[in-house]
């Protein structure tokens, strides 16, 4: 099998919730019968709030490129990042090294336009609106994100997962931003921050929806075992 490269770290959780989705993905007997993993766990990664939201951040382009470097000199042959946000910065990893890049919000768009879905209901930092990150995928795919008016309850979510609040106190919070972009027309929810993806158990059970994270998990494990 062929390695995947990981740029982690973003969050730290995000990343094991990858690592732990990809062992479940895999029937596996054995040690050697897993996915092949190099993970940079990078925790320093400058913040895509800071930078994309408030516009006081570092820019974390220059410190992912050397993540992407690290990954190939230990051995990576392709490159996956589980953090939604950061892929504003994809072109950075992408022009650092010659390893495909599994970018995870071209394959979740490519899932939303087969399961049908047309106005998708944007669980996400706004930071991925105000970066327009998804934009240029689902114009490809003729989809259309709904975003609330206020999403500052999203991110209040998200910031809270950060600072390590329990889950559960945050989980009525997130069923509550997903009952509202439902209501604002979405016939389709789609996960797509990462922190997020610790709680869809708590997503209506009435409203089909998309892990971006899972986008990716079989993404590697289509690559490795290629």
């Amino acid at each position: 099998m062929r390695t995947v490269g990981i740029l982690g770290g973003m969050g730290p959780e995000a990343t094991v919730l990858l690592m732990q989705k990809l062992l479940a993905a895999v029937p596996a007997r054995d040690d050697s019968d897993h996915i092949p993993l190099i993970v940079h766990q990078n925790s320093q990664v400058p913040s895509r709030i800071k930078a994309l939201i408030e516009g006081t951040g570092e820019d974390p382009g220059p410190v992912l490129a050397r993540m992407a470097c690290d990954l190939q000199a230990a051995g990576a042959e392709a490159l996956a990042m589980p953090c939604n946000t950061a892929h504003h910065y994809a072109p950075a990893v992408v022009a650092a090294t010659p390893l495909p890049f599994l970018n995870m919000l071209d394959l979740t768009a490519r899932s939303l336009a087969r399961q049908g879905a047309r106005r998708v209901g944007m669980l996400a930092s706004p930071a991925t609106r105000l970066a327009n990150v998804f934009a240029a995928p689902f114009a490809a795919h003729g989809l259309t994100p709904v975003f609330l008016p206020d999403d500052s309850g999203i991110l209040a979510i998200i910031r809270a997962v950060k600072a390590g609040e329990a889950l559960a106190t945050l989980k009525p919070q997130l069923a509550q931003e997903a009952a509202a972009l439902l209501d604002h027309g979405a016939d389709h929810l789609l996960v797509a921050c990462t922190e997020l993806s610790l709680m869809t158990d708590a997503l209506p059970a009435t409203a089909p929806h998309t892990d971006s994270l899972d986008c990716l998990t079989q993404a590697i494990v289509d690559f490795a075992k290629g």
